[in-house]
């Protein structure tokens, strides 16, 4: 229905329950590549569950609490990014992401999040953006980097996942933080 471009042929689109098809094509294509850190996408391995989660989403959309959004490169679902514990009355949110291998390395996370927190921070008044990750996910904890994002600290041992306990990083940026941020960038393109 609609699209944001991200350049280089990528768009964000919504990620809808009618997706499951191509959502389930997505995860098989990436699921031990997501699956590294978080348990994103492992649990959906037909299509009745691929449309099970699209709608735990859609569901969360319509709550308020937290949405869905694809990342499309060349007509391709290829991964995507995520509010979550969206709480408009607080004005804090958690954001995150997930990528196929082949869409890695071309800042498509990084720019459809700069969407996703411009829309938070002025459309909807959030203050409080949180990025949590694996302290071993250097990808992602890059993002956060990228995204002006300051480290709070680390919740030690906190996410038992696949036979190990990680250390979880919590990452944030406050709404005049990216409000400066994206003054500077502004300024700097001029």
């Amino acid at each position: 229905m609609y699209a944001i471009s991200l350049g280089e042929d990528a768009e964000l689109r919504p990620l809808e329950p009618w997706h499951a098809g191509e959502f389930l094509a997505h995860l098989e294509r990436g699921r031990e590549f997501i699956g590294q850190y978080i348990p994103f996408g492992q649990a959906e391995t037909d299509l009745i569950s691929a449309r099970a989660k699209l709608q735990r989403y859609a569901d969360m959309r319509a709550a308020d609490t937290g949405s869905l959004h694809g990342l499309w490169l060349e007509g391709t679902l290829v991964g995507g990014v995520l509010f979550l514990n969206f709480d408009a009355a607080t004005g804090n949110c958690e954001v995150g992401c997930w990528l196929e291998p082949a869409a890695t390395g071309r800042g498509l996370v990084t720019r459809a999040m700069r969407v996703l927190i411009d829309w938070a921070v002025e459309q909807r008044g959030i203050h409080r953006v949180e990025w949590v990750a694996a302290a071993g996910n250097r990808p992602s904890l890059n993002v956060a980097r990228r995204l002006g994002m300051t480290r709070d600290g680390v919740r030690r041992e906190a996410h038992p996942y696949g036979g190990v306990r990680h250390d979880l990083e919590v990452w944030s940026v406050l709404a005049p933080e990216w409000r400066a941020a994206r003054a500077r960038a502004a300024h700097n393109d001029h």
